[in-house]
This record gives structure tokens, C-alpha cells and sequence, in this order.
């Protein structure tokens, strides 16, 4: 996924460089419940703004209990669990990011409905070019295979190796991409609802761009 933002921080426990020891390989699909308003959108406020300025993020203590994220959106409802022992850095930041407000009010920005099947959001300012002011590095990478990104994944946008920082996609049909986007989560709730802006295709035609139907993350929660 491309992200223009290199954004580098020492600072901060989640920047490291040794090799961090957690496997690879894809997640366990698990049932996707289903949403009841999935081709229902209403208007929305949300436009491109400057990033919030945030806390930085310190790494999650307990990796036993997998973190609950809730996307509200113009849409309907997203949920997802997030991968705390597979992907403990990824986790702890875009939880802290979720804690402070970082997503509430942007929009998802980008829609692929040919080769790679994703909705990116996550960068406030919805040019794809930005995100939040650090950066961390790359975990539970799947292996290198055909549909390494099943339906449902969350999976992180980057610029190269370790450089995650904010934007995030949703996978809304399997994907085959080159094993370098940290996978940190699955959808659990509200697939039904991607599938559907996929559905109404790209703003203006093609196949990559912003959603013909705007999607908003009104507020994101997690707990």
C-alpha cells in the first residue's frame, strides 16, 4: 500500500530495530457478523484535516487479551479485533492513536477494486501523505502466498520497512500482496459494510482512488 509519510522518533518504546520474535502468517478467519444498515450512509462533517497532535504511545503490558476496536462511521459500524500478542507494537499505537481522538472526524480516503480489494483510511488530512508524527516497525508479516490477505484483515499502509504509523487498511476480498504490510487484526463486525462502498466503485471511475460513496470514521473506540 503506498503512504508517502517517513516519519522516524527514537523516543519512544515501540521504535526499535532488533528482530522482533512473534511469527508470521495469516489469521483464523472467525465469523463476521453482519451489519443492518450497510447500504445506508448519511451525510457527514468530516473533512481533511492536520493531524492531531497525540501522546506518544508506549507498548501494551498484557498481550493475553486481544484489544476490541469499534469504527462509527457515516456508514454503519466496523468492529475488529486487534492482534495484541501477534502484533503488540501495532496494537499499543493505533490503540493510544484511538484513545486520543486521533481518527475521530476523517475519512477513508482510498478504494482499490482491482488486483488488491482494500479501503484505506487513517490519515486526517485524506491525502494519503500523512499520518501521525512517528513511526514503528513491521510485525506478524504473513507468508508469501496467493490470498495472503484474506477478507476481513486489518493490515497496516506503510512507505517501505518499519515505517507504520497511522494508516490502516481493510481488506473486503482476498488479496494477494507482497508479504510487507503488518497484519493486525480481523473484522468481526460490518465486512458487509466495505464490501458495499467497494461496491459503488471510485470517485469519478478507475480503479484507485477516493470512494464514489464517502465513508467517515465519525468516532473509532477500543477497549
Amino acid at each position: 500500500m503506498r503512504k508517502s509519510l517517513v516519519v522516524a522518533i527514537t523516543a519512544i518504546s515501540l521504535v526499535v530495530t532488533a528482530p522482533l520474535a512473534i511469527a508470521g502468517g495469516k489469521a483464523t478467519p472467525k465469523p463476521v457478523k453482519a451489519s443492518s444498515n450497510k447500504s445506508s450512509c448519511s451525510a457527514t462533517n468530516a473533512v481533511g484535516h492536520a493531524p492531531k497532535d497525540v501522546v506518544l504511545p508506549t507498548l501494551i503490558k498484557n498481550t493475553a487479551k486481544n484489544k476490541i476496536f469499534t469504527l462509527t462511521t457515516n456508514c454503519g459500524t466496523i468492529v475488529f479485533e486487534g492482534f495484541t500478542s501477534k502484533a503488540p507494537f501495532t496494537v499499543s499505537a493505533m490503540s493510544s492513536l484511538a484513545s486520543q481522538g486521533f481518527f475521530d472526524g476523517s475519512l477513508c480516503h482510498r478504494l482499490t477494486t482491482a488486483g488488491i480489494f482494500v479501503l484505506q483510511c487513517g490519515d486526517p488530512t485524506a491525502t494519503g501523505t500523512s499520518g501521525a508524527k512517528f513511526t514503528y516497525r513491521d510485525e506478524n508479516l504473513p507468508a508469501s502466498a496467493q490470498n495472503n490477505y484474506p477478507a476481513g484483515t486489518i493490515a497496516m499502509a506503510n512507505s517501505g520497512p518499519n515505517t507504520n504509523s497511522s494508516q490502516f487498511f481493510l481488506v473486503y476480498a482476498n488479496t494477494t500482496l507482497g508479504p510487507n504490510y503488518t497484519i493486525w487484526g480481523q473484522i468481526t463486525q460490518g465486512l458487509d459494510i466495505v464490501k458495499a462502498i467497494a461496491a459503488k466503485g471510485v470517485a469519478g471511475g478507475g480503479q484507485d482512488g477516493s470512494p464514489a460513496q464517502t465513508i467517515a470514521l465519525e468516532k473509532v473506540t477500543v477497549k
